[in-house]
């Protein structure tokens, strides 16, 4: 590329952060990491009605867990400051103005009741009102009113706003690098309001100015943003800076899990997921659930991107060596909660012993205590069966207390004949064992089977349940060597009493 590789992520603080502005963060990413390019976080606080407190500081906390890198920003600071547009907003007025004095912008009157009226009124007439070159003469504004009116109302200090003037009959064409040419109608496009009667700017006008003022060359966004971008288009013409206007590339909708409309916060709450990174007032997040940064950046470069190959586990660096925008599609990606899950469990399968551990120690009950080798050596025993570190203590509590209940099927199916007696003597054979390792265990309980005749089945099967309560789980032998020769004995005691009486009230 010819220029920098400048891209800016810019949310507005106006509540929690949706997983799709994070996959928006993301592309911006590993975009600009690809071309060794930077970031910049900007945030778009113009709306002060909408401001929520705490918001801009949970966007922060969310690209800095995620590991998003910015290279400039309002946390981080850089040379094309301030970053948060409410610090900007002295400079915004000068370009509005800008625009008005070279004919490309307009004043307007228009109250909040007119404008309600002339709504009303198309309405009416099965229409809708659009502020555009077509009606503006019919409206109170600069270009429809006498000078001197106009001259007396500023004098009056009339509220007002500043409108963009759009070129009449003309295409406004919009190159995106993921949809291609677009191409739009000068003359259905709304006159947008740049600059409010408050004193601030409305998003078009500062997110042009920003761009230009912060050099970005790419502008990466979701694709509700495409209708704006040819009044942006207009603008970048109108100030002069069209040899500047970064490229564009509008991302596909984050779709339901049925692939039908837009993801919501509806669908997540229906389905039991997050739909937000972190937790944020009562809803959980992604983080808190136990997903790990990797995991959730893998599977949310996959929601309307591919790599061209087969390869689906990608660390964040292998990503920014293969984005590119020209492998992002145009149509909409289907959430699927089941697969972030999956590349959750690949995440956590990859880890070392000693990750894990430490991993699962986080989400640790604190009525429970287990010392940090315990856990060390209870978590490679149960790895392969869990998609979050929480599950350690929500599925597997055997490991660390005696089970309450026991598989009643296992139980009703296995217990029979004269299974008690062989169990009893199993006990005391156990009992009797001097060194009590997992190959002699094995040994000696394999043995005891083929001597008596009987089917695995028959003998491990009820077992696991005794010392588990469960009908599967991890390696019997290992599991029962870390729980020790005494907490085993005593689990099959208690079990092999409460089997008789279950079988009994069938």
């Amino acid at each position: 590329m010819d220029k920098a590789v400048r891209t800016r992520y810019a949310p507005s603080p106006t509540g929690y952060q949706h997983i799709g502005g994070i996959r928006t963060a993301l592309y911006c990413y590993l975009f600009a990491r690809h071309h060794g390019g930077s970031l910049i976080l900007r945030i778009e606080d113009t709306d002060r009605s909408r401001y929520v407190e705490g918001a801009e500081q949970y966007i922060i906390d969310s690209l800095e867990w995620l590991g998003y890198d910015c290279s400039e920003g309002v946390h981080v600071g850089g040379d094309k400051g301030p970053y948060r547009q409410s610090d900007r907003k002295e400079l915004y007025a000068k370009y509005a103005q800008q625009l008005v004095d070279s004919g490309n912008a307009y004043l307007a009157f228009d109250t909040a009741e007119e404008l309600a009226a002339k709504r009303k009124d198309y309405e009416s007439r099965g229409e809708t009102f659009t502020y555009k070159a077509s009606t503006r003469g019919d409206m109170r504004n600069s270009l429809s009113l006498p000078k001197e009116e106009v001259e007396q109302l500023l004098a009056d200090g009339a509220p007002h706003v500043v409108r963009l003037k759009v070129p009449e009959n003309e295409e406004v064409v919009v190159n995106d690098i993921v949809r291609g040419r677009v191409v739009f109608d000068s003359n259905l496009l709304d006159e947008k309001v740049l600059f409010k009667s408050d004193g601030m700017p409305t998003y078009h006008l500062a997110n042009v100015v920003d761009d230009h003022l912060m050099e970005i060359s790419h502008v990466i966004r979701g694709e509700e943003w495409l209708p704006s971008t040819p009044s942006h288009v207009v603008m970048y013409k109108a100030f002069g800076w069209q040899d500047t206007m970064p490229s564009f590339a509008h991302l596909p909708l984050i779709l339901k899990p049925t692939g039908k409309g837009k993801l919501s916060k509806r669908d997540a709450d229906k389905l039991g997921f997050p739909i937000f990174p972190l937790a944020w007032e009562s809803e959980r997040g992604y983080r808190e659930i136990g997903f790990f940064p990797g995991a959730l950046t893998n599977f949310l470069a996959f929601l309307g991107w591919n790599p061209g190959t087969e390869q689906e586990m990608f660390s964040k660096e292998e990503l920014a060596k293969v984005f590119t925008l020209d492998r992002v599609s145009k149509a909409g990606a289907r959430f699927d909660y089941e697969k972030a899950c999956w590349f959750n469990q690949q995440y956590l399968m990859a880890l070392s012993d000693e990750e894990l551990a430490a991993a699962v120690a986080s989400f640790a009950p604190p009525e429970i205590d287990i010392p940090k080798e315990q856990l060390l050596a209870a978590c490679p025993m149960v790895k392969e069966r869990m998609t979050f570190p929480i599950d350690f203590w929500k599925q597997h509590t055997y490991i660390f207390q005696s089970p309450m209940d026991y598989d009643p099927k296992t139980v009703r199916k296995k217990w029979k004949d004269n299974r008690a007696e062989q169990f009893q003597e199993l006990h005391v054979r156990i009992e009797a064992m001097e060194s009590f390792e997992v190959a002699a265990l094995e040994t000696l309980v394999k043995g005891y089977i083929k001597e008596k005749e009987l089917g695995f089945g028959d003998i491990l099967q009820p077992w696991r349940v005794m010392l588990t309560g469960l009908a599967g789980g991890p390696d019997l032998f290992k599991l029962s060597v870390f729980l020790g020769k005494e907490e085993v004995l005593k689990r099959m005691t208690t079990a092999m009493s409460a089997f008789d009486e279950m079988v009994a009230v069938q």
